[in-house]
């Protein structure tokens, strides 16, 4: 049986209120959806896609403060999915999926699956160029700080304040604080 956006939505923050039960039914009700957001988009290898699971479930729950109640969980939930999945490709050397990143779809069994979208390209193109392609080039590609620098023409120390304030900006963003 599916789990609608706001029965989710309502685990989740009676979960962060103190509720360990309600967090508990939360995390499990959410493995079915990320087992089948990830076998979209992982060769069929069971115990990798149950490894992914795993790294965005402990994200999830590590990271559970950070969510803003007035907001969709679901594209909480996809943005957390979306950055383990492109996490685990670069650490594998899966470029052509790194690339096609910011095309994949995101919850489109669940309901309100619309506002569960986030494009990465557009919200890169929100930023400063600078800081956009420092993220892109780190974080998406995949290059270490020096060979990023090497890039842009730029120091270490450069890239590592982009990188770090394009961050901070982007959190910004989809916090909604603009």
């Amino acid at each position: 049986m599916a789990t609608s956006e706001e029965q989710l939505r309502a685990m989740m923050i009676a979960g962060l209120e103190g509720n360990a039960e309600a967090h508990a039914a939360l995390l499990s009700a959410l493995v079915p959806i990320l087992r089948a957001y990830c076998r979209q988009r992982v060769r069929n290898d069971p115990d990798e896609i149950e490894d992914i699971v795993q790294e965005i479930l402990i994200a999830v729950h590590t990271r559970r403060s950070t969510y803003d109640r007035s907001r969709s969980l679901t594209a909480w939930l996809f943005a957390i999915a979306r950055y383990k999945l492109v996490d685990h490709f670069r650490r594998r050397r899966h470029l052509r999926f790194i690339e096609d990143a910011s095309e994949m779809p995101l919850a489109e069994s669940l309901e309100n699956a619309d506002s569960a979208r986030i494009d990465l390209k557009r919200l890169l193109e929100q930023l400063p160029r600078k800081q956009a392609k420092a993220i892109w080039d780190t974080k998406i590609e995949g290059l270490s700080v020096s060979e990023a620098a090497a890039s842009a023409g730029i120091g270490t120390s450069d890239i590592k304040v982009s990188v770090h304030r394009g961050l901070q900006a982007l959190m910004a963003r989809i916090r909604g604080d603009k």
